[in-house]
C-alpha cells in the first residue's frame, strides 16, 4: 500500500504552479485585476444595476486566463485525446490526479487560478461534455463539445424545480410527443430553477417526464434546448449568499424540439443527469478539502504571529485545540478521498454507485462541511480582522457553505451512506450482510 504522490504527478504540479507564475499571477496583477479578489470582490465581480450577474470585464478575464491554461496544455488534462486532453495516458487526468490537482489549488487560497465560486479552474471539470461525450449522437458531440471547447458553446442543466430538487423524479416538468411540419418531435411544459450560467447560454439540458409515474427513475428524459427557443424565458435571477449570481429561474412553455434533440435513451434521462456525478463529488471533496488546509494553515501562521498581552495566541490551547482537530480529520479524509478516486480509477464507471457510492458520498458531505468549520474557525482566530473583507475567510466561507447542498444535499448523501451500512434499498448491509426494502 503505497500513499505517496506519483513522482508524475508531483512534477505536474511544478509545471502547473510554474506557469500560474509566469502567466497567471501577472494577469492577476495587471490593470487593477486584483479588484476582484481583494477586499473589493463582490463589488468588482457584480453588476448590480444589471440583476446582480457578473460583470463583463470579469467574465472576460476569467476567460483570458482560461485561453492560457489551454494554450500551455493544462486546461484539457481531463479530457480524452480526441478532445485535446490527456486522460488515460499514464493515469493523467485519472480521478486520483484530479483529486490531488483540486486540493492541491485550493490550497493555494484565492486567485485568477483557481475561483471556485465560478468552478473555474485551470485544470478544467467538464460535466456537461463528458454527459454528450457518453450519451450524445455524432451531431451532438459536433456541436456541443467542438464549441463549448472553442468558448462558443455554453450548456446550463435543469434538472431542480421551483417545487422539487432532491425529489427529482416527481418533477412538474413535462414532455409529450407532438409531430410538426412531418417531424416528430416532443412538446415541452414546466419550470426550472437555479439554471447556473443562463445569462450566457447557449443550449438548456431541460429534464421532463416523458412517461410513467411521479416517484418512478424511468421515465424521465433529457433534452437539448437551444437558449434563445420560443416559450423558453428566463423569469428571474436568485440573488445568493455570494454574489453576483448566474442563477435563474426559467419558464417552458410550448417549446417543441425535435426527436434529434434527445440527449440519450428516451424515457432514461436519469442516468444521463448522473454521468458525472461521482467524479465532480470526489473532485468538489478535494477543492473543500484544499480550502480546509488553507484556512488551517493561515491560521496558524497567524497565531504564531499575533501576540496579545505580549504572547503568541498559539501558546493557548484554547486556539490549539481547534485547529488541531481540524488538521487531524484533514490528514484523515485526505486519505479516503485519495482512496476513493484510486478505487474508481479501478473499475468501470457503472460499477462505482453499486460498489463505493457511499464512499464517494461520506467524501464530499464531510469535506464541505469540514471546510465551513475551518472557515469559521478562521474567522475566530482572526477576530476582527477575520470578520472583515481584507482576508478570505468570509468569501470561502459562504462558498463551500453553498457545496452542502448542491451535487447532492448532505442530508441525501448521509441517507445514501445509510442504505449501504443499513441494507435498506435492496443492498447489503456493510455490518450483518442482510438486505432490507426501503425506499430510502
Amino acid at each position: 500500500m503505497n500513499f505517496s504522490v506519483p513522482s508524475d504527478l508531483q512534477q505536474y504540479l511544478a509545471d502547473l504552479d510554474k506557469f500560474i507564475d509566469e502567466k497567471i499571477v501577472p494577469l492577476q496583477n495587471k490593470d487593477d485585476n486584483n479588484r476582484f479578489f481583494d477586499h473589493r470582490r463582490e463589488h468588482a465581480r457584480t453588476d448590480w444595476d444589471n440583476g446582480g450577474l457578473p460583470r463583463r470585464e470579469w467574465e472576460h478575464l476569467l476567460h483570458e486566463s482560461r485561453r492560457l491554461a489551454d494554450e500551455a496544455g493544462f486546461y484539457r488534462l481531463s479530457l480524452p485525446k480526441q478532445y485535446g486532453g490527456r486522460s488515460s495516458e499514464d493515469g493523467r487526468g485519472s480521478n486520483l490526479w484530479m483529486a490531488v490537482i483540486r486540493e492541491h489549488l485550493a490550497a493555494k487560497g484565492l486567485g485568477l487560478f483557481n475561483d471556485l465560486q465560478n468552478e473555474h479552474s485551470m485544470v478544467g471539470n467538464f460535466p456537461d461534455v463528458v454527459m454528450v461525450m457518453n450519451y450524445g449522437n455524432e451531431q451532438q458531440k459536433k456541436e456541443l463539445i467542438g464549441g463549448r471547447l472553442k468558448g462558443k458553446v455554453r450548456i446550463t442543466f435543469g434538472l431542480t424545480e421551483p417545487g422539487h430538487g432532491s425529489d427529482a423524479t416527481h418533477m412538474a416538468t413535462k414532455g409529450r410527443p407532438e409531430k410538426r411540419n412531418g417531424v416528430d418531435g416532443w412538446l415541452l411544459n414546466g419550470y426550472k430553477k437555479w439554471q447556473t450560467g443562463m445569462h450566457a447560454a447557449t443550449h438548456c439540458f431541460i429534464f421532463a417526464r416523458t412517461e410513467g409515474k411521479d416517484g418512478e427513475a424511468k421515465g424521465i428524459s433529457c433534452f437539448v434546448v437551444p437558449r434563445h427557443m420560443p416559450g423558453l424565458v428566463a423569469e428571474s435571477y436568485e440573488w445568493t449568499l455570494n454574489m453576483p449570481t448566474d442563477h435563474a429561474t426559467i419558464s417552458i412553455k410550448d417549446v417543441w424540439v425535435p426527436n434529434s434533440a434527445v440527449l440519450g435513451p428516451i424515457h432514461n434521462g436519469l442516468g444521463v443527469a448522473q454521468a458525472f456525478v461521482h467524479e465532480n463529488r470526489i473532485r468538489q471533496a478535494a477543492s473543500s478539502l484544499g480550502a480546509t488546509v488553507y484556512c488551517v494553515k493561515q491560521s496558524v501562521e497567524y497565531a504564531n504571529d499575533r501576540a496579545p498581552f505580549g504572547t503568541p495566541l498559539s501558546h493557548n490551547q484554547g486556539i490549539q485545540f481547534p485547529l488541531v482537530e481540524l488538521a487531524t480529520q484533514c490528514e484523515m479524509l485526505r486519505q479516503l478521498i485519495r482512496k476513493t478516486a484510486v478505487e474508481m480509477d479501478s473499475m468501470p464507471h457503472v460499477e462505482v454507485e453499486k460498489r463505493i457510492g457511499d464512499k464517494v458520498s461520506m467524501c464530499n458531505y464531510w469535506a464541505n462541511r469540514l471546510c465551513c468549520e475551518a472557515a469559521d474557525r478562521a474567522i475566530q482566530v482572526h477576530g476582527g480582522n477575520g470578520y472583515s473583507r481584507h482576508y478570505p475567510f468570509e468569501h470561502i466561507w459562504r462558498h463551500h457553505r453553498r457545496y452542502r447542498i448542491t451535487e447532492g444535499s448532505e442530508e441525501i448523501q448521509m441517507r445514501k451512506v445509510a442504505a449501504y451500512l443499513f441494507g435498506f434499498g435492496g443492498r447489503k448491509s456493510l455490518v450483518d450482510g442482510t438486505v432490507k426494502e426501503s425506499k430510502l
